[in-house]
């Protein structure tokens, strides 16, 4: 029975991949190294072929060379293997790098995990997780920060205003970066998928989504200057236009109409440019004929 117990151990620690077994072990430094440099680089190359793919090359190679540094067969096929088209929220979707991170090592150490599974984890996730990036950073972290630093920017305090928005940003968006590429290396494929099967994801994206628009029209409500001085003769009376009809109809109203103006033309593809341009236009346009 001993003999038999002893022959099963020696089976499972012989076994690809295994912990106490493994032959080609990343250090925390291979993993952390390849994270800034995704982080700084992920779009250095970019290009419309590949989008990020140069990007990810260029940040996993030290861990590349860490488990295929000898064997130049390994590497070269490492290196083909991610020049597939590759494109994600670079900070949120830095998981999906940390998961291939870790399906790599597995790899070199026997796994049987072939090229077609690491891509297909990649092509997989890299959509869901650019939609939840994009969500959480362009459409709430951003009008978070900016409703506080626009105002002492607006005033002309530099410290206060960009410089102060620029750490914070940086700060938040990076620590958001490192602990997702992270987790992504030590949670794995099954990990994350069982993230974003949960409830807390998309309790976290209402939470966004709603946030965003209010935060948004906070701003435009606060920081959109334009009011009507018409006037309109009634008999011996004259009715002021914006304190008499537009304040009473909706606080802000014109405001808000150039707000939403602006963001339909966005929308309908209008270059920033030419948004600019008829904004310019209408202001002109409605000075000259006193209008707003």
């Amino acid at each position: 029975m001993d003999e038999k117990q002893s022959m099963n151990e020696i089976k499972k620690e012989d076994l690809p991949g295994n912990s106490e077994n493994n032959t080609h072990k990343l250090k925390k430094s291979d993993v952390v190294r390849a994270f800034w440099r995704w982080t700084f680089f992920s779009h250095a190359n970019y290009n419309y072929e590949r989008l990020q793919a140069t990007g990810v090359i260029h940040a996993l190679s030290p861990v590349f060379k860490r488990l295929y540094g000898n064997d130049q067969k390994q590497m070269e096929e490492a290196l083909q293997r991610h020049m597939q088209f590759f494109n994600t929220e670079p900070h949120f979707g830095g998981a999906i790098l940390g998961m291939t991170i870790a399906m790599e090592e597995q790899k070199a150490n026997g796994a049987p995990i072939n090229t077609a599974t690491i891509n297909g984890l990649k092509t997989g996730l890299m959509g869901p997780l650019a939609g939840i990036g994009d969500t959480l950073w362009q459409g709430t972290l951003i009008p978070i920060l900016l409703s506080f630093t626009i105002g002492f920017a607006s005033q002309g305090n530099i410290l206060m205003g960009p410089v102060l928005f620029a750490v914070l940003h940086l700060g938040i968006i990076w620590t958001i970066g490192y602990i997702s590429w992270m987790q992504g290396y030590s949670l794995g494929k099954e990990g994350i998928i069982k993230v974003l099967r949960g409830s807390l994801l998309p309790t976290v994206m209402t939470f966004a989504q709603t946030m965003g628009p209010i935060v948004i029209g906070a701003l435009a409500a606060q920081f959109v200057k334009i009011s009507s001085p018409l006037k309109i003769q009634l008999g011996k009376g004259t009715l002021n236009v914006q304190t008499g009809i537009l304040d009473k109809l909706i606080s802000g109203l014109l405001p808000l109409v150039i707000t939403l103006l602006t963001y339909y033309l966005l929308k309908r593809k209008f270059k920033p440019t030419t948004v600019l341009v008829i904004l310019i236009a209408i202001g002109a346009i409605g000075g000259i004929f006193y209008i707003i």
